[in-house]
């Protein structure tokens, strides 16, 4: 009789302890999965030491180095450095990497390995570079940060063949037809980074969402509440989307929330917006502020918590 409840005993025990192992990997599955995924629930803490920045980009880009460093110093961190801007026109990440090397800023600054952040402004996906700059990036130093620039469509048109087209209607545009036509361009640029996190397995690239941002701003100026602003049209200086400085500085604001996990709000207004002269500039660089920080936050991808 002793033995056979011994055995019940050991039968019973190895029961709860198999119970046991299932729920935990039960319980463990779900952020497995989606640290497989690249996804960034668990933000970092603000950044409280100055970045050293290398940024390569288009025209949709490169005006931000310079506000960036601005926007930076205005609170209070001074060791920010910008540490090179490669420039090409119009220009796919593949233009960049595919550069000559005595001729690519963006290469010999990455083999320094002192690169803190690396910002990217690709177009159009496919684009092999970004996948092949944050391989190079993270082989001289595996801390490094890659962003990746969400911007406003060309011509307010989703169209990854990039023909050209007539001037937009930007005043005829709501909201919500922005949103849908964004979208797809929104969705390759997500799942892209989420590809290349998932690669590399860890969050080593985030989304910068200008491109929300700036349908946010249309949006308040639609509805009559965007300060010194009267139609949408005045944020453009073409048909293609080349902006003037209320995008540009909510582009280098968007920038700064996701590289230094900050909010911008409550900051002084960058000389930039000053010199633009415009009606309200103080409240305007307030609404500014508020919507690159709204869209840092609600964007999954771009490593920001409130």
């Amino acid at each position: 009789m002793t033995g056979r409840i011994g055995k019940w005993i050991k039968v019973a025990t190895l029961v709860l302890v198999a119970c046991f192992c299932f729920f935990q990997a039960s319980s463990q599955a779900p952020s497995l999965a989606r640290a497989a995924e690249g996804r960034q629930d668990k933000a970092a803490p603000p950044v409280a030491k100055g970045l050293r920045v290398l940024s390569a980009g288009h025209s949709f880009h490169v005006f931000v180095p310079g506000i960036l460093k601005d926007v930076a110093q205005s609170a209070g961190i001074k060791d920010h450095v910008q540490v090179d801007v490669q420039s090409i026109g119009g220009s796919r990440v593949i233009q960049h990497w595919d550069l000559a090397d005595e001729k690519n800023k963006a290469k010999t600054a990455l083999k320094t390995g002192t690169v803190d952040a690396f910002t990217l402004s690709p177009i159009y996906l496919p684009d092999e570079g970004i996948a092949r700059f944050t391989q190079f990036a993270l082989e001289y130093n595996p801390e490094i940060r890659i962003t990746v620039q969400e911007f406003w469509l060309p011509y307010d048109t989703y169209d990854p063949a990039r023909k050209k087209a007539d001037k937009p209607d930007r005043d005829a545009m709501t909201g919500e037809e922005l949103r849908k036509r964004h979208e797809p361009y929104f969705k390759g640029m997500d799942d892209h980074v989420r590809e290349l996190n998932q690669k590399h397995g860890k969050s080593v690239a985030c989304v910068v969402p200008v491109g929300q941002a700036v349908i946010g701003l249309r949006e308040k100026i639609i509805a009559g509440q965007a300060p010194g602003l009267k139609t949408q049209e005045e944020l453009f200086t073409d048909g293609i989307g080349h902006v003037r400085p209320p995008v540009q500085v909510l582009n280098a604001y968007c920038h700064f929330a996701v590289l230094y996990r900050r909010t911008p709000v409550g900051l002084p207004v960058p000389g930039v917006l000053a010199r633009a002269k415009l009606a309200d500039e103080d409240k305007l660089n307030r609404l500014l502020q508020e919507l690159a920080w709204e869209a840092a936050v609600g964007h999954p991808l771009s490593g920001v918590k409130p």
